[in-house]
């Protein structure tokens, strides 16, 4: 009977100390958890910022001159220098160029041995999207190197409509997994297909989360994305809570399955001093419990203690972990808004740029109104009969003047411009109007053939007066030194969701110069002394700002025609943004 008292105290100590064991871990545990959950948003960050660090610069390089002129049949050699220092400079495992079956004719890495020229990629899906106009992404292993990284691609178009090859990028991501390998993490990233890309153990690299199906298998040998790979399924277990078996340890598993292209990053954090530190509050409770099981206690309390110090160390690591990371988050701060100064900075700074070549161009924009008022005051010395009207078309030409000049304001400040949803007839017959003078002068015959209904567009109306004015006086100054009959037709209408203008003239044409040479700033078919060249690459910038297109082309009865595109609104009530 003597013993009962101590086997009841025992029983119960266990018991106190299994309740108090279980909360203390729960607690610990959830602590861990949302430690492991802050580590893993730190790795998604890292991994995005990867994934999107280079994902433009295939767009830029599809429209380097050097591309371009290599596509169309140009040499290649200065673009392989130039595409070896791109990849030198941005850190790249490779930059190389494919004409439109697939074939290879320039890279960075021309000169290894490992070349990708003359190799054909025609197969990869990031080749087939690039050609139809998209962008490419794409990971794999290498054909020709053997080495895995992400490909990017973009289609490079030639004569502003046809893609006749594609640009792409080889990026590596050895320096992210050899910093999950040193910083001792278990972390994987795996694609929508469920297959390893990236391990911190690289025996789990190509192993599948779940066994793939045969079509799986099918489709990835077809395009080759991991040759000579068994892709096996990884040995792994899920469990319940949000735990994971991986390589023989009991984890917390974590996931975030927010990535682009459908990949996931799963994180095993180890949750051990959780554990410790829920031993340690038990130990305490136990200790104040089992004052009659002292020897039992006192070799608990040793365990216990040795566990308090792997506890403490670890808490001091991860205190220093913690410090590094509050640094680094510190210092990502300190570099975001660094980097939103220089965007503002860099926005001033364009339309600073865009005053300054706005400036050369209104002595140009400024001259046309100025020659019809002085082309009005003549008509008015010669017919008094038609000066009562003098005052109402003087006023309306100062009143383009100042429109014209409203437009250094703009440039000068951050404020938007001001559209509205006007009908595009009325603004051609304004230009017409504004271009009698030079009509009359020419003897020049207008065909203006508008829509029945109103045509209407949103827009900044005197912006785009402007392009017709420019247009329609190009016209009428191509078809000054022609000996035919000056003819100009003007056509204004909608095609579904497209309001448009045809400005067709007899005149000489576009002879040896293409548009894009004459959107130049300064570029002119005029003879010298008969225009600065400005009127196209200002319209460009116009029909561009409103979301349009401008296209122009030789007639084979002589003569050009200019058409111009916009969006239509269809609901001609809506209000002025």
């Amino acid at each position: 009977m003597s013993r009962r008292p101590l086997i009841l105290s025992a029983i119960l100590t266990l018991l106190v100390g299994f309740v108090v064991q279980r909360a203390a871990f729960d607690y610990f545990a959830q602590e861990e958890w949302s430690k492991a959950q802050g580590q893993l948003s730190l790795y998604r960050s890292t991994v995005v910022a990867e994934l999107e660090q280079h994902s433009h610069l295939t767009h830029i390089l599809a429209r380097d001159t050097f591309v371009t002129e290599a596509v169309a049949g140009g040499g290649t050699g200065p673009l392989n220098a130039r595409l070896e220092d791109f990849a030198r400079q941005s850190g790249l495992e490779a930059i190389y160029l494919m004409d439109a079956n697939g074939v290879t004719i320039a890279a960075s890495n021309h000169a290894s041995e490992t070349s990708f020229v003359g190799h054909n990629y025609g197969f990869r899906p990031y080749f087939k999207d690039a050609l139809q106009g998209k962008h490419g992404r794409f990971y794999a292993i290498g054909m020709t190197t053997g080495l895995p990284g992400l490909f990017l691609a973009d289609g490079v178009v030639v004569e502003g409509h046809e893609v006749a090859g594609v640009i792409a990028i080889k990026k590596g991501f050895s320096v992210l997994e050899d910093s999950w390998r040193r910083a001792g993490q278990q972390v994987i990233l795996t694609n929508s297909d469920g297959v390893v890309l990236l391990a911190s153990d690289p025996a789990w690299r190509y192993r599948a989360l779940t066994p793939l199906t045969e079509t799986q298998k099918q489709e990835i040998g077809a395009v080759r994305q991991f040759s000579g790979q068994p892709l096996d399924p990884l040995q792994w277990r899920v469990k319940a809570d949000n735990r994971a078996v991986i390589g023989g340890d009991e984890r917390m598993h974590l996931v975030a399955d927010d990535l682009p292209d459908g990949w996931q990053l799963h994180y095993f954090a180890d949750d051990d001093r959780a554990v410790a530190r829920s031993w340690l509050a038990t130990a305490a409770v136990v200790f104040l419990a089992g004052a009659l099981m002292i020897v039992f206690q006192v070799q608990r309390a040793r365990r216990v203690g040795r566990a308090l110090k792997r506890a403490e160390k670890e808490e001091a690591q991860l205190r220093s972990s913690n410090q590094k990371l509050a640094v680094e988050v510190t210092e990502r701060k300190a570099a975001e808004a660094r980097l939103q100064k220089t965007q503002k900075e860099l926005e001033q700074a364009s339309r600073l740029a865009a005053l300054g070549q706005l400036s050369a161009s209104v002595t140009h924009e400024l001259g046309q109104p100025i020659a019809a008022m002085r082309n009005h005051l003549a008509a008015a010395e010669i017919n008094p009969q038609n000066a009562a009207r003098l005052g109402g078309e003087i006023s309306g030409l100062v009143g383009r003047m100042e429109g014209i000049t409203r437009q250094l304001k703009f440039f000068a400040t951050s404020s938007e411009e001001a559209f509205e949803v006007f009908d595009l007839r009325a603004a051609m017959q304004a230009g017409v109007r504004l271009l009698a003078p030079n009509i009359e002068k020419g003897a020049v015959q207008v065909d203006l053939q508008q829509a029945e209904e109103p045509v209407w567009v949103r827009g900044n109306r005197l912006r785009l007066e402007q392009v017709i004015t420019n247009v329609l006086r190009n016209a009428c100054d191509a078809m000054e030194e022609e000996n035919a009959v000056s003819r100009l037709s003007v056509t204004v209408g909608q095609e579904g969701e497209v309001a448009y203008f045809e400005v067709a003239d007899t005149g000489h044409g576009l002879g040896a110069a293409s548009l894009p040479d004459l959107q130049e700033p300064f570029v002119t078919t005029r003879a010298s002394g008969r225009g600065m060249g400005l009127g196209l690459a200002i319209s460009a910038s116009i029909i561009k700002d409103h979301d349009g297109t401008m296209s122009a082309k030789d007639r084979p009865e002589g003569g050009a025609v200019f058409r111009v595109e916009l969006p239509a609104v269809q609901d001609n009530n809506e209000q002025m943004i």
